[in-house]
């Protein structure tokens, strides 16, 4: 019989943990032939998620919960979930019920179909503000357009993946994980199933207007060069508008008589040029941060091992 593993992250969840919980228990028990783990990845929350979840570990044999040490981030929560999983494939949901559990069943039709990756496509967002919607149908063309490998438009991390996917995502050693730029770049036959995303079940989103551009900014300088190429094509660019400008100020003080000394010229072109510098600057720091924090080498994240049921099993996969 195949298993199939769910990988939960969770950071301060309380309020809808036990309807999550209640939803994966009833989804899994109603597809027959297939095994499931719930691998809940507690995400150093401040909340009684926690206990929530280690109360409901000793209810159900099927349920693991790993906890760390701090609030590490949502990718290398996922990160953690895949590195114990056991599964023949894993599935990866969020706990806040805006991405339907009742869809796993259609995604393992699709792998057994012979699909290796199968991921939820949004077709609409419900429960999210004008603003967001945008931001996001921006960031998604942006980064596609950007990227060197193409990422599929309007996904998360909801999806399956197979066991073979799943080792070779594990396998990938960088610090600054965006998991499903990950996944569009390993490959094998993907597939998306589109679904309606739900509004937030209840609590409040963990991902703000700072975290939103963090991590935007992380998956583009993860997957694409090109905003140094950009950079680069704005110092020509800067350099022909310095050429015109002298070409025209040389013309005009030899060919007319309207020659006009002033400083608003100079200022212009003094900011214009500092302005594309500091970008450019700031850019390739991007980069250079994330070579120092590879060169550093320290774990994605910490557990606290007097927290981890299964401890055996966490640890023969972690260490």
């Amino acid at each position: 019989m195949k298993t199939v593993s769910i990988v939960v992250p969770c950071f301060n969840e309380s309020e809808v943990i036990d309807t999550t919980v209640a939803e994966l228990l009833s989804v899994t028990r109603s597809i027959e032939n297939y095994q499931f783990e719930i691998i809940f990845v507690n995400d150093g929350s401040s909340d009684n998620t926690e206990t929530k979840l280690l109360s409901y570990s000793q209810q159900y044999d099927n349920i693991r919960i790993i906890s760390f040490s701090r609030n590490f981030g949502h990718q290398q929560a996922v990160s953690a979930g895949l590195d114990v999983s056991s599964g023949d494939a894993v599935v990866l949901i969020d706990a806040d019920l805006q991405d339907p559990p009742k869809l796993i069943a259609d995604m393992i039709v699709k792998w057994e179909d012979g699909f290796d990756v199968v991921y939820g496509t949004r077709s609409t967002r419900q429960g999210e503000s004008k603003f967001k919607l945008a931001s996001a149908k921006c960031f998604y063309r942006t980064l596609n357009y950007l990227s060197e490998v193409p990422i599929p438009l309007d996904t998360g991390d909801f999806r399956l993946m197979d066991r073979q996917v799943v080792d070779h995502l594990v396998a990938m050693p960088e610090k600054s994980r965006f998991i499903r730029g990950m996944v569009s770049w390993i490959g094998f036959n993907q597939t998306s199933i589109h679904y309606e995303r739900s509004a937030r079940f209840a609590g409040e989103s963990k991902y703000p207007l700072v975290k939103m551009l963090k991590f935007g900014i992380d998956g583009i300088l993860s997957f694409s060069v090109k905003p140094l190429k950009l950079s680069i094509m704005m110092g020509f660019a800067c350099s022909g508008i310095a050429l015109l400008m002298l070409l025209y100020s040389v013309y005009v003080r030899l060919m007319t008589e309207h020659w006009e000394s002033g400083w608003t010229s100079i200022l212009v072109s003094i900011f214009f040029m500092g302005g594309v510098q500091l970008i450019s600057i700031g850019i390739l720091g991007e980069y250079i941060a994330r070579i120092y924090n590879e060169s550093k080498d320290r774990p994605l994240y910490i557990i606290k091992k007097n927290r981890v049921l299964d401890a055996a099993k966490v640890d023969e996969t972690i260490e």
